[in-house]
């Protein structure tokens, strides 16, 4: 079983093929992308305190801390003192699968078209062009995440999720982080599922909009900007129900004491946009389109 012990900054490259990979570090930073080239590659290039295991076994290419196991990985705690910290980048096959613990530290996945999982105490997320299932769950961590076509699964107690160009379901619960979920027009129909206890949320919609909508809270505000739902309840609990378009999707949102936002994308994104000539002074640029603000 190849295995390196990595205590200063360093490049790995691996023969063997890799197909699954998993990453946990305590602060600092992981960069993962996939990529259409051979052999799977690891950059260290800042290193402090322990050292991180590299070990290869088959496919599998773990990269970690000896004390830091993936099971229990959000209950975790360095009795040590968290003195370490990597910034690790690693590109792999775009196939492959991912797994990403972190610890204080940020983790970008980008290019992925396996699985990924990414469980985060404290450090935030960033998921790009990822076409494989997601599931992400983290304590206190925020999620950003952009042009995913694969179904998303996010779990937090006070993280944010943020979510532009959503192409496939998306469900996820939060006891107070807010979540604002941006709907691809290219994907139907529309499969979104929102918890929250006090935090907000915010969704867009494509336009012409095709779902089912059921949106509730106890105590918060609603409004939206789909004139075929209906707002009921004035004092205490409020609901926006109804059906947009054939009704193929299912949009439910629900919280206790936060907002809900319903909002529309202007057709006009989806169509080209030709920028006025830079070499015409005096000619003020066309401003583009903008979201109908709802309070």
């Amino acid at each position: 079983m190849p295995e390196w012990s990595v205590t200063e900054p360093q490049k790995l490259t691996f023969d063997t093929p890799v197909n699954e990979l998993r990453v946990r570090i305590v602060d600092g930073t992981v960069n993962v992308v996939g990529t259409e080239e051979a052999p799977a590659r690891l950059e260290v290039t800042a290193m402090e305190g322990a050292p991180l295991t590299v070990t290869q076994v088959g496919g599998t290419l773990t990269v970690a801390y000896d004390d830091l196991p993936w099971k229990g990985f959000l209950k975790w705690l360095d009795r040590r003192g968290r003195c370490r910290s990597a910034v690790v980048s690693l590109a792999v096959p775009a196939g492959t699968r991912v797994e990403v613990g972190v610890v204080g530290a940020t983790a970008v996945v980008s290019g992925v078209d396996g699985r990924t999982d990414v469980r985060g105490v404290t450090g935030d997320t960033t998921l790009v062009g990822l076409a494989g299932p997601v599931r992400a769950d983290t304590v206190s961590g925020d999620l950003d995440a952009q042009a995913l076509t694969g179904d998303l699964r996010f779990h937090s107690v006070s993280g944010d999720l943020t979510v532009v160009e959503a192409g496939s379901s998306v469900r996820a619960d939060s006891v107070n982080g807010s979540m604002i979920v941006d709907c691809d027009p290219a994907s139907r129909p529309t499969d979104i599922n929102l918890t929250s206890v006090s935090g907000e949320i915010a969704i867009r919609l494509p336009q012409p909009a095709d779902a089912r909508v059921e949106a509730n809270t106890a105590s918060g505000t609603v409004s939206s900007a789909f004139e075929d739902l209906r707002v009921t309840g004035q004092w205490g609990a409020k609901r926006i129900t109804g059906r947009l378009g054939a009704g193929t999707g299912r949009l439910k949102a629900t919280t206790v004491s936060g907002s809900i936002a319903l909002l529309r994308r202007p057709p006009a994104e989806e169509q080209p946009w030709d920028p006025e000539p830079v070499d015409t002074p005096g000619d003020a640029p066309t401003a583009g389109p903008t979201d109908k603000k709802v309070l």
